[in-house]
C-alpha cells in the first residue's frame, strides 16, 4: 500500500514534470510550429489551465489525507495571515500584467533584440523584485495558518522547485534580453523588495 506521505510527493513530482515540460523552449517551438501565430494568444491560457488541472490531484489528496496536524494559528491572527496570502496571491497575475512581453514565445525563442519590443521594460512590481512569482509562492506558504505533516512535505519540496525554477527562468531571461537583464540583476534582488526606492527604466528620466 502506498504511504499517505509518498502519494503527495508523487503528485507534486508529476505536476512539476508536466509544468516544466510545457514551459520548456522545445515544447514552445513545437507549439509555434503546430499553431503558428495563434500560439501567442493560446499558449498562456492553455498553460495556466493545464497547471490548474494537474495540481488538482495533489490538492485533493492533501484534503483527504492531510496527515498529523502540527499547528493551528488561532483567530484573529489566522485571518490576518489569510489576508496576507490573498495579497501575495495578487502578485502572480500582477507580474503577468506588468511584463507580458517576457512571456511571448517568439521573443523567448529569438533571443536578445535591439527593437523596442525586445527591450526589458522594467515597470510595476518588477521595479521592486525580480521574481514576484517566487515571492508570491513563498509568502503564501509561510502564511498558511495551519500545518500538517503532508502539507509540510509538499511545501518543502515546492520551495526547492520554485527556487530551481526561478534560477532556470532567469537564465532564459538573460538569453532573451542579454546585458540589459544582467544589469537589472545587479540592481534588484530576486525576492527581497528594494526599500530605498524602485528601479526605473533608462528612458524614464527623459520622459519626466
Amino acid at each position: 500500500m502506498v504511504s499517505s506521505k509518498t502519494t503527495p510527493v508523487f503528485s507534486l513530482v508529476a505536476f512539476a514534470a508536466i509544468h516544466s515540460l510545457t514551459a520548456s523552449l522545445p515544447f514552445k517551438r513545437l507549439v509555434m510550429k503546430a499553431a503558428g501565430p495563434r500560439a501567442e494568444k493560446l499558449y498562456l491560457p492553455a498553460y495556466s489551465l493545464v497547471a490548474v488541472l494537474t495540481i488538482l490531484p495533489l490538492a485533493y489528496h492533501l484534503y483527504k489525507n492531510p496527515g498529523r496536524i502540527l499547528y493551528k494559528i488561532p483567530s484573529p491572527w489566522r485571518w490576518l495571515m489569510v489576508g496576507g496570502q490573498f495579497i501575495a496571491g495578487i502578485l502572480a497575475p500582477l507580474a503577468f500584467w506588468n511584463a507580458p512581453h517576457r512571456f511571448k514565445i517568439r521573443s523567448q525563442l529569438s533571443g536578445p533584440q535591439a527593437s523596442e519590443e525586445g527591450s526589458l521594460k522594467i515597470k510595476g512590481i518588477y521595479r521592486w523584485v525580480r521574481d514576484p512569482f517566487l515571492l508570491s509562492g513563498l509568502v503564501v506558504m509561510l502564511l498558511t495558518p495551519f500545518m500538517t505533516v503532508n502539507l509540510l512535505i509538499v511545501y518543502l519540496l515546492t520551495t526547492v522547485y520554485l527556487f530551481l525554477g526561478s534560477l532556470h527562468w532567469e537564465t532564459r531571461l538573460v538569453a532573451q534580453f542579454g546585458d540589459e537583464y544582467r544589469e537589472y540583476q545587479k540592481k534588484v534582488h530576486r525576492i527581497i523588495p528594494e526599500l530605498k526606492g524602485s528601479v526605473k527604466n533608462p528612458g524614464d528620466k527623459a520622459s519626466e
